[in-house]
């Protein structure tokens, strides 16, 4: 085993950069331990499942997404700060489609608290935010709505799902100025006592 060099984190890199071949859906621990020449039981004293492999990746691609948003937002705030996380999600959706499918997945509460990636991408997204004067219940709602649109715009670019010949970066830009229109005029709701 030595001699194939295999760590975890050495797996769940290659699994990442298999994915962004193949697809997310297609990266199999038969398809890894080709790649590092041993069979396939020799992966598993380094994850217990294909599940843990896929999770790992999800953790990864996570922070590595986080990582290039909280760049593109550092020192911006409001619309600016809106745009520049809009843009640094597309691209990384867009690069690295196998490791943006991955971030997807549903993963298991008990190890999202205990990710620091994940934990990050809470707080940038809050703090970007932050410049709406959003509070919860509405800043969750906020949230789902930006993650929603940015995901289904890049999935519709990635398969190339805009058929209309209008430039498709224009049309981002309207997208994200028309969610910043929103995100100033958000609907409050309404105390349940009213």
């Amino acid at each position: 085993m030595a001699r194939a060099g295999i760590t975890p984190d050495r797996l769940t890199a290659a699994a990442a950069d298999l994915a962004d071949e193949v697809g997310f859906e297609n990266v199999t621990l038969s398809a890894l331990a080709r790649h590092f020449g041993v069979k396939d039981a020799s992966l598993y004293s380094h994850v217990r499942n294909l599940q843990e492999l896929r999770t790992r990746v999800a953790l990864l691609a996570g922070g590595e997404m986080i990582d290039r948003i909280a760049v593109a937002v550092a020192g911006r705030a409001g619309k600016d700060a809106l745009a520049a996380f809009a843009g640094a999600y597309r691209e990384y959706a867009l690069e690295r489609p196998g490791r943006y499918a991955a971030t997807q997945i549903r993963i298991d509460q008990a190890l999202v608290a205990d990710s620091p990636g994940l934990r990050r991408t809470t707080e940038i997204t809050y703090g970007m935010l932050r410049a709406y004067g959003l509070e919860e219940p509405d800043l969750t709602d906020a949230v789902r709505l930006l993650r929603s649109t940015f995901h289904g715009y890049c999935a519709l670019e990635a398969s190339g799902g805009f058929g209309a010949p209008r430039d498709v970066q224009k049309s981002w830009k309207r997208a994200i100025d028309a969610l910043h229109v929103l995100l100033q005029n958000w609907p409050r709701e309404e105390s349940e006592e009213e």
